[in-house]
């Protein structure tokens, strides 16, 4: 078998995916130019006066602050009605805010507090300290939070002097290093961890309002965010930590003075399933409550209230109660019901709305200049408009002010409307596109799908040619020259660039290379672009279309259960169509034996038939079964999630956590005994190496240890407090003990994947002594069963036998013994089934307790889908005129629908807020010290589906020879075709076997590229639809994420197959002499060809020994 070719090859069409992902996100994904600049307080805004200064001209109306931050404060969190006789657990547990609004009116008020997308807190925490708003590609950093380079609130406090005081979430600290007074971070990321941050605040936030050592005091909490991420906002631990909220925020009232602003916010809402990070209403309405005990507001009605504050415009509020300028990209509105009416421009006390509006506007208008000379990103005709209503508005208001009256109403309206067009302008155009890198990109995966269809067309000729080696050195040069260039005209290389055009010359090199070797006509293999039009393919195509609609997007878990249903049915069908479902009697039986053409045995047709229909129901209830795990979209309406998607933890009902906990635990047992059932059928479990040791041992030990620990997991944290140090501990050591043994199996199951059992016979006598014909019975002593499972006796013997039937006597070891093999007839499929099992274990140990049901449905769909391909497969086989090896499509794409159907069925969306965060602490309760770790947790968990599949394709192409039976192979010349030796069969020609291998990946490679295509030309196509940051640049990135996992864990699968035929090389090594080991890897296909064309093999029933 040719590895390293295959391996080469695979690994270059995974790298021109990769290459063309990579460019057309750097051109695709919004980035906005940050304006490194900062407002002083002599800043004189034009048109300017002869001033000092703009901002700091009067004294600040509130001398302290107290910034009161409960995260994921929702709205519907502060709203009270007494009349709710039966409030949920989140309702009627803040009554402070409302009570202190509706008695104290001139000096509190509640808002509907709105955040732009996406809603992760880093996000938020630099929308309400800048002013500015985020794009879509700050959510990849809201776990890796680095500095705020902008201009911004806690800046401009240091720079006045203010002593800002800080204490809860630790992000705060990564985007604000050293600018604190004093700081008391504590760590934000263990989501489980409803306590630690909000008791450490509570610690020190009253013995510091006590003090006088601080002029801001800002206060992050974080449990209610933390509570609705593990239980949910209905849950009673949301109601404890409310009512907590609502004591704390009472008892910092009693401690203001009246020269002391309180102001009580959330940064985002959440969902019902508590979850956040989207832009549906639920994820970004907050509340905001301000208070002071001294009159905040003008009397109640003087004016209108705003029904919704957008949060840039708390920074510029805040900036001029406490008297220091406004961030200089800033592009909110002052809360104008903070400012009183009307008051004499000269007055030294506090800024009327027109003067805080004005100054706001002249802010606002100077930023949008010198951001507009440096980006050129936003429309000439919009900005010139705005700049036309910045002169009109200039001009009205210097004349008010000249002739000392007032400004108008209709002014200060127009006002206001100037900064809300700036800022619908800003959302608009901030968007950053680079259509060079996106055509780029576009090209390069379009050309690499291309390469990856020829190569699934033409994978024998392709190995045979070495045609790789061409577009591997053009693409380097072509990568190198770039770069050159790049350094020598720009003083720096763009790497992107370089990656993509290498690509883009490799690619193209490689298909010249295609057609010079047709137009050689050195080949006999034929290449057409009809063989795209099969139905199979147009399941695909049809998919891959359906990407540009938002509702398919929307839909498309169930879309996709349809289409695998419909292709599913589809392969019987076919078959009936052809008259290959039903045996039929010859057409003529008066014709000679020998002028039939040949035909399937009437049992092997009926039991053939019989399997596919089977496995047709058991894919088709599968199916039907999953839809009942699936989650729902915010667009979605009325749809409910699934009940299995929420932790045990969070059932309160003991009866359904009951139920829960054993459907988990039986479907956890079915999977591991469904593993050992098959690898004890097929003879894999008499051996002693390691990898049976992984089956026998480990497997079931890492299954136990996953069933006490969600027994712990599920267990209410106050029903056994005198054990809570242990439940604790078990937390922590029961997960990682089933990681641990998990990560051992895999690592014995590479370093020895043979489950092979020789069983040595008695040694010849002496060279003259006649071999009799060997005798073959049940009776090696292993077990009764066990013996009778796949045992392919004495290869090498029969080989020797062979040669020295022809005369080749010489070669003979006299003394040798003989040898029997058991479980060689699954020496490639065994460890492919392990590693599976083990890789499910450790995906569904990061997943909730419900979904072991979810992963037995997927593993059953999955054999479901391999017996449907071997059935037709083999009632095919008469019609069909292809390699016995080749995998056809149909399988193929039923593979990959599976694949993203499970994605679906296991509580997955390609949204954010979907994103189950609990994964990261599986084990690690107390959270981690980096982001890796829990980075690549929650990756295995997101794409467990992806995974499974991908390192499972190549028992597509195995699982014909595993269920192969007598008569099944035809067209083989005498009584060949009669031969059951089962994945035997791929050692009689290896080049077959490393084309089928290497097309088979190239397949289903190409199936996930077509997606990642249709994905990026949707956002290509509709970057300016309204939906595009909410459906399709997240579909985009989750398909992208999910090629690149899949194609790594592909070559994994990939990559283990070719290790147990280099293990399956050595063991056919120590069956042949010693003094012909040297000619072992160029004469075993000889051999094994010469072995089989003279020996027949019976099949004597499932359990049965192949006789040679």
């Amino acid at each position: 078998m040719k590895s390293l070719p295959v391996l080469a090859l695979l690994l270059w069409i995974c790298s021109l995916f990769y290459m063309g992902i990579l460019l057309f996100v750097g051109g695709f994904l919004l980035v906005r130019l940050e304006v490194n600049r900062t407002s002083t307080c002599a800043d004189v805004l034009p048109p300017g006066a002869d001033v000092k200064g703009d901002f700091c001209l009067k004294e600040p109306r509130f001398r302290r602050a107290v910034v009161l931050i409960i995260d994921a404060l929702k709205a519907d969190f502060t709203r009270y009605d007494p009349g709710n006789t039966s409030p949920k657990a989140f309702e009627n547990k803040l009554p402070i805010l409302d009570e202190m609004a509706s008695s104290r009116p001139s000096q509190a008020r509640l808002y509907t507090f709105r955040a732009d997308p996406p809603t992760t807190t880093m996000q938020r925490i630099k929308g309400f300290t800048t002013g500015s708003l985020p794009t879509f590609i700050d959510v990849g950093n809201n776990f890796a939070s680095s500095a705020v380079l902008e201009d911004n609130l806690v800046h401009q406090l240091g720079q006045a002097g203010k002593r800002v005081v800080f204490m809860g979430d630790d992000t705060w600290v990564s985007l604000f290093p050293r600018k604190f007074h004093r700081s008391l971070p504590f760590p934000s990321f263990n989501v489980k961890d409803l306590h630690t941050v909000d008791n450490g605040i509570l610690q020190n936030i009253f013995p510091t309002m006590e003090g006088d050592d601080w002029d801001v005091l800002i206060a992050h909490f974080l449990g209610v965010d933390h509570c609705g991420h593990r239980f949910g906002p209905d849950h009673p631990a949301m109601a404890e930590k409310l009512t907590q909220m609502d004591e704390v925020i009472r008892s910092v009232i009693k401690r203001l003075q009246n020269d002391t602003l309180l102001v009580v916010m959330g940064d985002h809402g959440m969902t019902d399933t508590g979850d956040h990070g989207g832009e549906s209403q639920k994820e970004t309405d907050a509340a905001l409550f301000l208070y002071s005990g001294s009159p905040l507001f003008p009397s109640p009605g003087s004016q209108m209230e705003p029904e919704v504050v957008p949060q840039t415009d708390l920074v510029p509020t805040l900036a001029l109660l406490l008297g220091v300028p406004i961030p200089y990209s800033s592009v909110g509105q002052v809360l104008l019901p903070l400012f009183p009416l009307n008051s004499s421009l000269g007055a030294s006390m506090s800024l009327s709305q027109a003067e805080a509006l004005w100054i706001n506007v002249k802010q606002v208008n100077r930023f949008l200049e010198t951001y507009s000379n440096m980006a050129k990103d936003i429309p000439a005709d919009g900005l010139s408009q705005l700049q036309s209503h910045f002169t009109q508005l200039s001009s009205q208001y210097l004349s008010s002010v000249s002739e000392g009256a007032p400004p108008s109403a209709e002014l200060t309206a127009s006002m206001q409307a100037y900064l809300n067009s700036v800022r619908e302008t800003c959302r608009a155009s901030w968007a950053r596109f680079n259509p060079l890198k996106m055509a780029a990109g576009l090209l390069v995966l379009g050309l690499a799908c291309v390469a990856c269809f020829v190569l699934t067309e033409l994978s024998l000729m392709v190995l045979q040619g070495s045609v790789l080696k061409a577009p591997l050195l053009s693409g380097l040069l072509a990568g190198a020259a770039v770069a050159a260039c790049q350094l020598f005209t720009l003083g720096f290389v763009e790497v992107s660039w370089c990656f993509g055009v290498g690509a883009l010359m490799s690619e193209v090199a490689f298909l010249w290379r295609i057609r010079w070797a047709f137009t050689r006509g050195s080949s006999s293999a034929r290449l057409s672009v009809w063989r795209l039009l099969n139905p199979p393919l147009l399941v695909l195509f049809l998919r891959c279309a359906s990407l540009l609609s938002d509702s398919y997007v929307i839909s498309e878990g169930r879309v996709v259960t349809f289409l695998l249903f419909t292709l599913g049915l589809y392969i019987p069908l076919r078959l009936n169509w052809d008259g290959l479902l039903v045996p039929s009697p010859p057409s003529d039986t008066q014709k000679p034996p020998g002028l039939l053409p040949p035909a399937l045995p009437l049992s092997t047709v009926r039991r053939e038939s019989t399997a596919l229909l089977v496995s047709v129901a058991v894919l088709v209830g599968c199916l039907y079964i999953s839809l009942s795990f699936h989650s729902c979209r915010e667009e979605q309406g009325s749809c409910q999630p699934s009940a299995f998607l929420t932790p045990l933890s969070r059932v309160q009902d003991s009866r359904m956590r009951n139920l829960h906990y054993i459907l988990s635990v039986a479907s956890l047992s079915a999977w591991a005994f469904l593993l050992h059932r098959w690898l004890r059928h097929y003879g894999n479990l008499n051996c002693t190496s390691v990898a049976v040791f992984t089956a026998r041992c480990l497997l079931p030990l890492a299954s136990i240890c996953m069933g006490l620990h969600w027994a712990v997991s599920a267990t209410p944290g106050d029903s056994f407090r005198n054990l809570a140090e242990l439940i604790s501990l078990a937390q922590v050591v029961l997960p990682r003990i089933a990681f641990g043994l998990l990560g051992l199996g895999l690592l014995l199951l590479w370093l020895d994947p043979l489950t092979v059992f020789l069983k040595m016979r008695a040694p010849l006598n002496s060279r003259g002594t006649s071999v009799p014909p060997p005798k073959y019975r049940a009776s090696t002593g292993v077990s009764p069963q066990a013996e009778l499972h796949h045992l392919i006796p004495q290869l090498y013997q029969r080989i020797r036998q062979s040669l020295e039937d022809g005369g080749s006597e010489g070669d003979e070891a006299d003394g040798r013994p003989a040898v029997e093999a058991y479980g060689l007839g699954t020496v490639y499929s065994a460890p492919l089934v392990l590693l599976c099992g083990l890789l499910g274990l450790g995906l569904l140990l990061l997943h909730a307790e419900g979904m072991a049901v979810a992963f037995l449905l997927m593993l059953l769909q999955a054999a479901a889908v391999l017996h449907l391909h071997s059935s037709s497969s083999t009632l095919s086989s008469l019609q069909s005129h292809s390699s016995v090896f080749s995998v056809p499509w149909a399988p193929v794409v039923l593979w990959s629908l599976a694949a993203s159907q499970f994605f679906h069925a296991t509580g997955h969306l390609p949204t954010f807020p979907s994103i189950q965060w609990g994964a990261a602490f599986v084990g690690f309760p107390q959270g981690h010290s980096g982001t890796v770790l829990p980075a690549s947790l929650v990756t295995l968990n997101t794409f467990a589906s992806h995974i499974m599949f991908a390192v499972g394709c190549p028992l597509l192409l195995f699982w014909p020879l595993v269920r192969e039976a007598r008569g099944t192979r035809t067209g083989r010349s005498g009584e060949d075709g009669d031969d059951v030796v089962m994945e035997m069969r791929l050692r009689e020609n290896p080049q077959q076997f490393s084309s089928a291998l290497l097309q088979l990946a190239a397949r289903y490679l190409f199936i996930t590229g077509a997606q990642v295509l249709a994905s990026v030309c949707a956002a290509a196509i509709l970057r300016r639809h309204l939906m595009v940051w909410k459906v399709f640049a997240p579909k985009l990135m989750f398909e992208a994420s999910g090629f690149i996992v899949s194609s790594v864990f592909l070559l994994v699968g990939v990559t283990l197959v070719m290790r147990v035929d280099v293990a399956v090389a050595r063991l056919f090594q120590k069956l042949l002499p010693e003094n012909s080991s040297s000619m072992v890897s160029t004469m075993l296909p000889v051999l094994m060809e010469l072995f089989l064309s003279n020996n027949r093999y019976q099949f004597q029933g499932q359990s049965s020994t192949i006789k040679l």
